[in-house]
């Protein structure tokens, strides 16, 4: 006879689709279940079986050969009416199953145990089963082992579906970012436009060579699983590839770089210096349609430590301007190295600029310091661009300009 939908019959096929585990392919984690469960239950087939409106619907089986019933052929189904098992010793000595064209023929099913698989809210959504073709009972020891095989099955399901749900609530995040990144550059090029000084001008370039930096770095980010963790090489070509666009024709920019796993703290500094390096030598370094080049490498060291060499073949710097600390650039090469705690060697010549930073990579940033913590505490690892003091002051000096 076919089995009564359940009381909850809607919430619960909302609950088995929620899961979205119908109809996917076989994997050795459900497999290994029924293969353990029929071996150690001493009979020839073993089912993970979720019932459907229409069918039942077998995510793992071994001994039966199929992978789908109709629901009218389902034992699993009056399994789903029980309270936690149901064990049918004999299914032709049991009104439920009597008429199954299953178990009428000859060789047909004889025996069935059925373990409830539930949701997180308490919802049936299946069974793990074993059957047999002839009557039999399972000792207490086989229900437990069941009853743990079951657990199992959904601990994975509800591994999945938050892993999922995770991912959806990534790519959420991940587009909120991006608008907000966008809206900091676009607010950050207005007030460019609204500020006449060169110096407030340069300072907000600045700000913008940042945002572009944080840009580029979270799309490199959500690249890979590791969403706290860059390939800087990968990032320096990224960065580069896109600076090499802004080139004055007759400058060409060429890069090399090994691989090199950084914190993303590291790869935001290392973005902003190679943005300001690169920017500035096209800007400054080959006037009068000079043609040349500009090299960006980062390299390996024996002792550990990365070494960024950026460097032109421009006019160099005026005399002097290598020992000018108040420069903005400087200030901002002062920053980074703060940052990357290392030294910046800086070197001029008639033959061009030589920028150089050698820094030790760090695979922990805060948000892992956090989580590593023995209290459990976390906090969240939030990506900030604030105005420096310096802008600061320069928008101010701006305002009270245009009030007098």
């Amino acid at each position: 006879m076919k089995a009564k939908q359940h009381a909850d019959h809607r919430e619960r096929l909302s609950a088995l689709y929620s899961y979205e585990v119908l109809d996917t392919d076989p994997e050795d984690e459900f497999d290994d279940i029924v293969k353990l469960a029929a071996a150690h239950c001493g009979v020839p087939i073993a089912l993970i079986s979720f019932v459907e409106e229409e069918r039942q619907w077998f995510k793992a089986e071994t001994g039966l050969g199929i992978c789908e019933t109709p629901i009218e052929n389902s034992i699993c189904a009056h399994a789903l009416l029980e309270d936690d098992f149901l064990e049918i010793e004999d299914t032709l000595a049991d009104e439920r199953t009597v008429a199954n064209s299953l178990c009428t023929p000859e060789n047909g099913l004889r025996f069935y145990a059925g373990c409830l698989l539930r949701s997180a809210d308490g919802l049936p959504l299946g069974t793990l089963c074993v059957l047999d073709y002839k009557p039999r009972r399972l000792t207490p020891l086989q229900r437990d082992t069941m009853r743990v095989l079951a657990r199992q099955v959904m601990s994975q399901l509800e591994m999945r579906k938050a892993l999922t749900a995770a991912d959806i609530l990534r790519k959420e995040v991940d587009h909120r970012v991006k608008n907000s990144l966008q809206s900091l550059s676009s607010f950050a090029r207005l007030q460019s436009r609204a500020y006449k000084s060169r110096e407030a001008k340069t300072a907000l370039s600045t700000v913008l060579a940042r945002i572009d930096a944080m840009t580029r770095l979270h799309e490199q980010l959500y690249m890979n699983d590791d969403h706290m963790h860059v390939d800087l090489g990968s990032y320096i070509r990224t960065i580069c590839d896109q600076l090499a666009d802004m080139a004055p024709r007759g400058v060409t920019l060429e890069i090399a770089t090994e691989s090199a796993s950084v914190n993303s703290q590291q790869a935001a500094a290392v973005g902003t210096f190679l943005n300001e390096f690169v920017t500035n030598s096209f800007k400054h370094g080959f006037p009068g349609q000079r043609p040349g080049r500009v090299k960006v490498h980062l390299a390996r060291q024996p002792e550990g430590t990365l070494r960024l060499v950026c460097s032109d073949n421009g006019v160099g710097m005026s005399e002097g301007a290598t020992d000018n600390k108040a420069g903005l650039g400087m200030k901002i090469a002062e920053i980074i190295s703060l940052e990357l705690d290392c030294e910046h060697d800086l070197r001029s010549s008639d033959d061009g600029v030589v920028s150089t930073l050698v820094f030790r990579p760090s695979r922990l940033d805060n948000a892992a310091a956090n989580a590593a913590r023995p209290n459990g505490h976390t906090t969240n690892l939030e990506i900030k661009i604030e105005p420096t003091a310096a802008i600061r002051k320069l928008a101010a000096s701006e305002a009270v300009g245009e009030a007098r």
